[in-house]
């Protein structure tokens, strides 16, 4: 399950293009809290804190304990917009999270046990197809990651979503079909190999029926 992270927040009371400037000149970052039926919340966090946290990925996922004037509300990123050019934070909206809430995250594939795939072994290629896989898990169970096991995978082997052990109680937002997550791809070399050796079996039949006529 994922830790929870504490972040410290400052409240703000206005909003818009100057104010949202203002606080980035300040090295701060503008960021709303909102959900649960409740008023929204103009907040600001610290620069380097938020983007240290986006920096090590899987932002969104993570749940997070938010402090603001010493109240601490229980969150979850659901939306960061960054600069288009320097990629780091410029807004952050934050989704209060009630107990016992449900919710949909994008959570991080790690595979596993790769010295153990004959089809990597013989220089097949893991070609990942989703390097995230979106859950429905409650609040209180979002996992920092899902495990592929690569054991006894050979060349043109795929894995899909119902070969992955979910966490208790989490399941696939994708319900109609059941995606590949990753497969073994043949090395380039062998894939030349086999496309030579089926252009000379072409023309071998093509000499055949050349000589019949």
């Amino acid at each position: 399950m994922a830790e929870n992270i504490k972040l410290t927040a400052q409240a703000r009371d206005r909003a818009g293009k100057g104010v949202a400037r203002a606080l980035r000149r300040e090295g701060r970052v503008p960021a709303v809290i909102y959900g649960d039926k409740k008023t929204p919340d103009l907040i600001s966090v610290d620069y380097h804190k938020v983007n240290n946290l986006w920096n090590k990925g899987a932002f969104t996922s993570h749940l997070l304990d938010l402090e603001v004037d010493g109240k601490v509300q229980r969150v979850i990123p659901r939306d960061v917009q960054l600069d288009p050019v320097k990629d780091f934070v410029l807004h952050v909206d934050f989704l209060r999270i009630k107990k016992g809430s449900t919710l949909n995250v994008e959570v991080p594939v790690h595979f596993v046990n790769e010295e153990e795939s004959p089809g990597l072994k013989r220089g097949g290629v893991l070609n990942v197809v989703r390097h995230e896989v979106e859950l429905t898990v409650s609040a209180e169970n979002i996992p920092d990651s899902i495990e592929v096991d690569l054991t006894g995978l050979e060349i043109g082997d795929g894995i899909h979503i119902s070969h992955v052990k979910l966490p208790a109680g989490a399941s696939s937002t994708i319900t109609d079909r059941d995606f590949t997550i990753a497969t073994i791809a043949a090395p380039a070399g062998l894939v030349s190999e086999e496309n030579a050796a089926g252009d000379d079996e072409a023309d071998a039949e093509e000499d055949k029926a050349e000589s019949e006529d």
